[in-house]
């Protein structure tokens, strides 16, 4: 049970972010609603959103991770600690560059990203100055996803998992406070961006050498490792990053439709990404570092079992939230966000993306929960096939579908495209034998499912018994969800119980505490 603590750990640390990013939300659809100028900053955030998750806490952080667990594990402390120090100052020189180079040449970044700016001069060249201002947040939040590996690697999850509260945090400030002072919102907003990544920085260098593991910059050399790793970045972004090179195509394309189509996928995606982050994030930060440790010890049944695990309790959890956000997502961003600016139409209109979306849910954790099968290895070739067939797919549905279906036949191609990745990876991994599912995941999977259908039954009982109470104002509208929410999970929990799913025993275990390792 040490990976499903692990996961809790991390999972926990992401609900609260989640928690304060749906505040964060909130504030800002009553601001800028879902037309141009919310257009115009999810465009300019999403830049540098994009690569953080691509190769601050995708790439690099699935490239460093076995790199260092490795040499943690086979030549002790001061050699990887010599590595990161190495890694951080080779890293930082990178960055610099790649961050001036963009900043350069943003109009053109732009004009590629959301091409459909480019018809309205005012709104693309305020998208620049944003993008612009956003940017450097990617160079602050690399530097966090490697001291946040390091801390993950001995063990010690908790610190880098609460990074991102934040970022959520600085910019329900800017949103509510700074925006009197700026020229609108999202100049507020974008300027919050820029010094969260300071703040997130400033914490990971605290707790990085608080646990004993404080790094020193030095001249940048690029030894045999560092060579090695950076070598690894790039297949490794589209390999694991599949989604979110998807979420980019999807922008793109997005941009050629009318006003609003972004900020409707944006606000679908940003649900949709709750279960996503607290249980796949949470899971694929949990079991990397553990599976590397473990296949360079030569423990593959340990390896094995990890996974095996690692899955079970991604779907336990993933199911029922994929099951609720298909049932009520209309009623969910009615009570979360149709306010101010946030118009019932845009309700509607989102709430189809975020239908569709979520349909997609249980596929996005299994490839978190596979992936570190193939990283742990040190295989980043056959993800990055995978992921260049599953690009082709989504760019030629998305294509297909914009027209007869708009911004919902985008979040459509999108969810295709990550069950053909989840499922292209699950065959990859049992055909080379590195992977098969053990009798207790075969065991409790129709379980799951049994106990997913039973609160998808109470939830919609719920929201029939309940109609009049969501018809009325904000206040019994809140109270109508809660119940629903309370009532779904007590059920599911319940079924799961009497089902055999997991045991008074095993919850026990999940809170019970365990000390770091002792490399830490």
């Amino acid at each position: 049970m040490a990976i499903i603590r692990s996961i809790t750990t991390v999972g926990s640390m992401t609900m609260i972010s989640r928690v304060f990013g749906f505040v964060r939300d909130v504030a800002v659809a009553a601001m800028l609603g879902a037309g141009g100028l919310a257009d115009v900053f999810f465009v300019a955030f999403k830049l540098p959103n994009l690569f953080r998750r691509l190769f601050a806490e995708g790439a690099f952080n699935l490239a460093f991770v076995p790199l260092f667990a490795g040499k943690l594990e086979s030549d002790g402390k001061d050699e990887a600690r010599s590595f990161a120090a190495e890694a951080l100052s080779a890293l930082l020189l990178v960055l610099l560059v790649v961050v001036m180079a963009f900043e350069i040449a943003m109009p053109w970044v732009i004009s590629l990203f959301a091409p459909g700016f480019l018809d309205e001069p005012e709104r693309f060249n305020l998208t620049v100055d944003l993008a612009r201002i956003t940017f450097p947040y990617l160079l602050f939040v690399s530097l966090v996803s490697l001291l946040a590996g390091i801390l993950n690697s001995v063990g010690r999850f908790w610190a880098a998992a609460a990074a991102p509260i934040l970022l959520n945090i600085t910019l329900i400030a800017a949103v509510t406070l700074a925006s009197p002072y700026f020229a609108t919102p999202a100049h507020a907003l974008s300027w919050g961006v820029f010094c969260a990544g300071i703040f997130q920085l400033m914490w990971l260098v605290y707790h990085v050498k608080r646990a004993g593991w404080g790094l020193v910059l030095t001249k940048p050399t690029f030894s045999a490792d560092v060579k090695k790793l950076l070598k690894r970045i790039a297949p490794v972004a589209v390999g694991a990053g599949i989604y979110q090179i998807n979420l980019l195509v999807d922008m793109v394309i997005a941009s050629l439709l009318p006003a609003g189509a972004i900020s409707y996928l944006f606000y679908a995606d940003r649900l949709h990404q709750l279960p996503v982050g607290v249980i796949g994030v949470a899971v694929g930060t949990a079991l990397l570092p553990l599976l590397a440790r473990q296949i360079s010890a030569g423990e593959d049944k340990a390896a094995l079992a990890s996974q095996n695990r690692a899955l079970e309790f991604a779907l336990l959890l993933t199911l029922p939230a994929a099951a609720a956000l298909i049932i009520m997502p209309d009623i969910i961003l009615q009570v979360l966000f149709e306010r101010g600016a946030f118009t019932s139409e845009a309700t509607q209109k989102t709430a189809a993306a975020l239908a569709m979306f979520s349909l997609g849910l249980p596929a996005y954790v299994i490839i978190k929960a596979l992936a570190p099968g193939f990283f742990s290895r040190g295989d980043t070739a056959t993800p990055i096939k995978i992921g260049a067939l599953c690009l082709v797919v989504n760019l030629v549905l998305n294509l297909l579908l914009m027209k007869p279906f708009a911004h919902v036949g985008i979040a459509a191609a999108t969810v295709s495209a990550s069950w053909i990745n989840a499922g292209l990876l699950t065959w990859v991994l049992i055909r080379r034998g590195h992977f098969s599912f053990d009798e207790r995941f075969k065991k409790h999977l129709p379980r799951q499912l049994l106990a997913t259908a039973g609160m998808a039954v109470a939830i919609w009982g719920l929201l029939l018994a309940l109609g009049d109470m969501f018809a009325g104002g904000l206040m019994q509208s809140v109270v109508a969800l809660v119940i629903v929410v309370a009532v779904g999970m007590a059920v599911y929990g319940l079924l799961a119980l009497m089902l055999g799913v997991i045991s008074m025993a095993e919850l026990k275990l999940l809170v019970k505490k365990e000390p770091p390792t002792s490399n830490a």
